[in-house]
């Protein structure tokens, strides 16, 4: 057993090295010195090795000022570098300074310890020189690098060379903690440690934990006797937290580890990629070796440009692999919204899912009835794995390496068939298309067994069966080569496709389609027209709802609500194939929604009708009165009820009364929120009718007035439109000035999307944006101010925004158009090469159809 080197009683072996307190093991490598400040610079702790650096005896440095221990100057120095340490986990070092008269200069390292000030430092031992043009050109040669592996073996060899180490390698991570040597720099004739794997004990989870904060460890010999820090405890009881310390010594088990493996010196620096640990820059030496100070840091500073580099290429490939995938929904898309007999022809979906998610076979299971193309398991165990599927997440795209995993008894196909990719494309958890990849009998090679019984050494039970390291040699088998989290993105792009277009086609619907193929276009895109309305006004709402709304459960409570909201809205309008519904319907739901006795929300009013504009418009301004009167108003108490009343004007208008009664007392807001703005402003600029409340004292009251029109549906026509797509090496966010000095005149005739609109533009750059929902406001709005540059919604609910196009094109205002009706709209010859920004919005295709517009 190793001892406790803070006397706790608790020995550190194998059942608890996951748990060993190295962080505090309270003692240093000799190759320096440690001194910890109180916050008024006094010396409280050093290390027992003080004396033989800096000739002062430990006793007589306790309770005094550093400046009566060191330099006045080398004291300046440290205070100002103090100052520089911006964060918990950050270190400053310098470089070559005299610290005693008569004793040398040293480097040092200056860092934050709890409320303690900690200096180490290390005599001196020459200089780099040019550091500035060693780093350039150590970088140059990184990015001349073709692929993945040049690159990894480059980073090690140009680490290898800056600390002049035996060995130097590149260990990146796996899931499941194990890791693997991908590059590696040597002398020769040591061996080679080129694609071993070790396993995830090697490394516990406290030691990665502190690879996160401290990135570059050194242990110059491993054979040295550790120093300790006096005192062990301060005046509390507590050890010296010694997670940032660059001297900091190791555990007797890790050294042990290196001991058998013939190591005497290791250096080992954090490879962190999108804030987590993706592996190491692994240095091994053969005999004692500590690399001064200045050479640690520039081969950190390396360590860290490296880093930024892999994250960039991982990233480039990940963006141009989903771009390429992209670009197969599409194609997916648009094949099967005019045929969706291909969802039953595996050979076919085959074709075009492979190209996105490279697989082996792929299984369809459409209503009890499957297909297969390719390498698939027997039918029985087909269906084994669709009901195994059935019990898991539903919705959710499912993905395992391991088939034995989901279901028992895989023995009879695993050597065929081993990993699957489930989309479900259905809204119960009952139809899929299972991708499907054969097995990969993999020999992984281990650096020693990995599965070997546990052996005794010095200090109790083996971290890992380390007297030897040689190769030992794993076949594994019943596994397929993992899907990535690209391809489960990917995925999860085909199902929303499959979901959205395709399946909430009704049987109907599907009768229409073969009998005229008119109709058929004219259904698909009022789908598509409705359904990206309802994406661009979930969208909407959550990028408004979060400025206004700090508390993140808050937020997140609020969302849920108004985006059922539109669900219940959406359900209702969407009976009858998309008809009107009855505004008693919206009242009922919402008092549900809320758990509300009915007889506290009374309404009065013959049966109405609103068409599927006015219903969503009104259930999310119905929402948000219910939301305010439970949390603030009449129904937040006992005793309190609401009343709703509705009838017709004069003109056929309809005209909602929404009153509170007997609720607390009532104050109007000092701030208007996000649920204040659509109870206020979407009738009058969704509907084009009226909106009036008074915070009166006893009780809140609004009025509204929906257009006569609003009680039947309206409809629109439409053409051929060809969507451009991002190109091989698009940036996806656009440059922020794209629109400077640009006066940008919106035309949208909802206000979500027109605030989400809104927003995309000013973060592209608009000196500034105004906004219409009909054509006289806009027109109004170009006889006001004559625009630069136009966005107009194509379909306006009561009509189009040609005629605003013909005025823009008379006074040769750049334009273009945006419609939710996919590829298919009508226009006149004039406006028929406009480009046009497919909804819902986002910066992404509002900026590729501006580069279009904006002079070069």
């Amino acid at each position: 057993m190793s001892t406790d080197p803070l006397g706790t009683g608790s020995a550190v072996d194998l059942t608890n090295c996951d748990r060993e307190p190295i962080h505090i093991i309270g003692t240093i490598q000799p190759s320096g010195f440690l001194i910890a400040l109180t916050a008024d610079w006094l010396i409280a702790r050093a290390s027992a090795n003080l004396p033989e650096f800096i000739g002062w005896e430990l006793a007589d440095t306790y309770g005094r000022s550093l400046d009566e221990v060191f330099l006045p100057q080398a004291v300046h120095d440290l205070r100002n570098r103090t100052t520089m340490l911006r964060n918990e986990d950050a270190v400053e070092r310098m470089f070559d300074v005299p610290l005693v008269a008569g004793k040398g200069n040293f480097d040092v390292a200056v860092h934050y310890s709890g409320g303690q000030i900690v200096i180490e430092a290390e005599p001196s031992r020459g200089s780099l020189g040019d550091v500035t043009g060693m780093v350039r050109s150590m970088f140059a040669r990184l990015d001349q690098c073709k692929n993945m592996s040049a690159f990894y073996r480059e980073g090690a060899r140009q680490i290898r060379a800056l600390i002049q180490f035996d060995r130097v390698m590149v260990y990146r991570f796996a899931p499941d903690g194990s890791g693997e040597v991908v590059a590696e720099a040597c002398r020769p004739g040591i061996g080679q440690f080129l694609g071993l794997h070790y396993p995830a004990s090697d490394i516990p989870a406290q030691a990665r934990q502190l690879y996160l904060r401290n990135v570059l460890r050194v242990i110059g010999d491993v054979q040295a006797t550790p120093v300790p820090v006096l005192p062990a405890l301060d005046e509390t009881g507590a050890p010296l937290d010694m997670s940032l310390s660059l001297l900091r010594s190791v555990s007797p088990i890790h050294i042990e580890y290196l001991k058998n493996m013939g190591v005497d010196a290791s250096m080992s620096i954090s490879i962190i990629v999108d804030g987590k640990l993706w592996g190491l820059f692994a240095c091994h030496h053969y005999s004692a070796n500590n690399p001064n100070f200045e050479r640690r840091a520039v081969a950190e500073l390396f360590a860290q440009m490296f880093c930024m580099r892999l994250e960039s290429r991982e990233r480039q490939d990940t963006m141009e692999f989903e771009r390429r995938a992209r670009d197969i929904s599409d194609q997916l898309l648009g094949a099967v919204a005019s045929d969706e007999t291909l969802l039953r022809d595996p050979d076919w979906l085959a074709d075009i899912l492979t190209h996105a998610i490279a697989a082996d076979g792929v299984g369809v299971w459409l209503s009890g009835g499957y297909a297969f193309s390719g390498q698939c398991p027997p039918t029985e165990d087909f269906r084994r794995i669709i009901r195994a599927l059935n019990t898991t997440a539903a919705g959710k795209v499912y993905a395992t390496d391991h088939i034995g995993s989901l279901i028992p008894d895989t023995y009879r196909f695993s050597d065929k068939v081993a990993g699957l990719l489930a989309i479900p494309i259905s809204r119960s958890p009952r139809d899929y298309v299972v991708l499907f990849r054969s097995e990969m009998v993999r020999s992984v090679r281990w650096a020693g067994d990995p599965h070997k019984p546990v052996e005794y050494g010095p200090n109790g039970p083996r971290l890992s069966p380390r007297e030897s390291f040689a190769e030992w040699k794993e076949l594994v088998r019943g596994k397929s080569r993992p899907f990535t989290s690209s391809e489960l993105r990917v995925a999860e792009t085909l199902r929303a496709t499959l979901i959205e277009v395709v399946l909430r086609l009704s049987d109907e619907a599907t009768a229409e389609r073969q009998q005229a193929s008119d109709r058929q276009e004219l259904l698909i895109a009022e789908l598509n027209h409705r359904v990206r309305n309802i994406l661009g006004l979930i969208r909407g709402l959550i990028r408004q709802s979060q400025a206004s709304d700090p508390a993140l459960a808050g937020f997140v409570k609020l969302i849920d609500g108004r985006i059922h909201a539109l669900a219940r809205a959406h359900n209702q309008i969407t009976e009858d194939h998309w008809g009107p519904a009855p505004l008693q319907s919206l009242i009922d739901a919402e008092a549900a929604t809320f758990m509300v006795d009915s007889r506290r929300i009374r309404s009065s009013g013959e049966q109405v009708m609103l068409n599927p504009l006015a219903y969503s418009t009104m259930a999310l301004v119905l929402h948000e009165l219910v939301t305010n009167s439970s949390k603030y108003g009449s129904l937040s108490v006992p005793d309190g009820h609401v009343t709703i009343a509705w009838n017709f004007s004069a003109k056929g208008d309809l005209l909602v009364a929404w009153r509170e009664v007997g609720g607390p007392p009532v104050r109007e807001p000092q701030r208007q929120g996000f649920g204040t703005t659509i109870i206020q402003r979407s009738v009058p600029y969704d509907l084009g009718g009226e909106a009036a409340v008074r915070f009166q004292e006893s009780g809140f009251k609004a009025d509204f007035c929906i257009p006569k029109r609003h009680v039947a549906e309206a409809s629109g026509a439409a053409r051929v439109i060809h969507f451009p797509k991002s190109g091989p090496g698009h940036v996806e966010e656009p440059p922020q000035n794209l629109l400077t000095g640009q006066r940008v005149l919106l035309v949208e005739d909802s206000l979500i999307i027109a605030l989400d609109a809104e927003d995309i533009l000013s973060r592209l750059g608009a000196e500034s944006v105004v906004t219409a929902g009909s054509v006289d406001a806009a027109l109004d709005l170009i006889d006001a101010a004559r625009p630069t540059i136009a966005l107009l919604d194509i379909n306006l609910g009561i009509g189009t925004s040609f005629p605003i196009a013909d005025v823009l094109h008379e006074r040769e205002v750049p334009f273009m158009f945006a419609t939710g009706y996919g590829e298919q709209a009508k226009f006149p010859d004039v406006h028929r090469a406009r480009p046009v920004v497919q909804k819902p919005y986002t910066i992404g295709n509002i900026a590729r159809a501006l580069a279009t517009l904006l002079p070069d």
